[in-house]
């Protein structure tokens, strides 16, 4: 899983903009999950995204999904979990103090951070996990958020 995870880091660019197409589509699909519910389409949506960022991000499903903020690599890939940079521990060869056969999640998403480009946001401060969202999708999540966001921006008085 390391050397794919790797891999994808090297391919941040390309990865984002999949990542920009498959949010467009989700959201697209909004009608369609209020419809069936949303309840019910979690189970078949987090399978495939499970295995998908599984594969690709040895994602832990943590439900909070930061990979477009952190060049494509998962902070929860840190030994530690540290999702807002790296500890004081990172070794000169940029190799983790906890296993140090892996280099450091955060050189790898400063990495894809720069091969993003503007796009990227390595510097916002991510929230801390919530562990009640453990093993839910994140792709909804996000729809749902989106959908929410342009809700109450329509509702608001001008």
């Amino acid at each position: 899983m390391y050397a794919v995870r790797k891999w994808s880091v090297s391919r941040a660019r390309f990865l984002v903009a999949a990542y920009n197409k498959l949010e467009g589509v989700l959201t697209a699909l909004d009608a369609l999950w209020l419809k069936i519910g949303y309840d019910r389409v979690e189970k078949p949506i987090t399978f495939i995204e499970r295995h998908v960022k599984g594969f690709l991000f040895d994602c832990k499903m943590c439900g909070q999904c930061s990979l477009r903020d952190t060049g494509m690599s998962c902070p929860m890939n840190c030994p530690k979990e540290l999702r807002n940079g790296p500890c004081g521990g990172v070794r000169s060869d940029g190799r983790c103090e906890v296993k140090p056969e892996m280099r450091c999640v955060w050189v790898e998403a400063y990495r894809g951070h720069q091969l993003i480009g503007e796009e990227s946001s390595i510097l916002s401060v991510q929230f801390p996990v919530d562990y009640r969202l453990k093993g839910r999708s994140s792709w909804l999540r996000e729809v749902r958020k989106k959908r929410d966001k342009e809700f109450y921006a329509q509702t608001e008085p001008e």
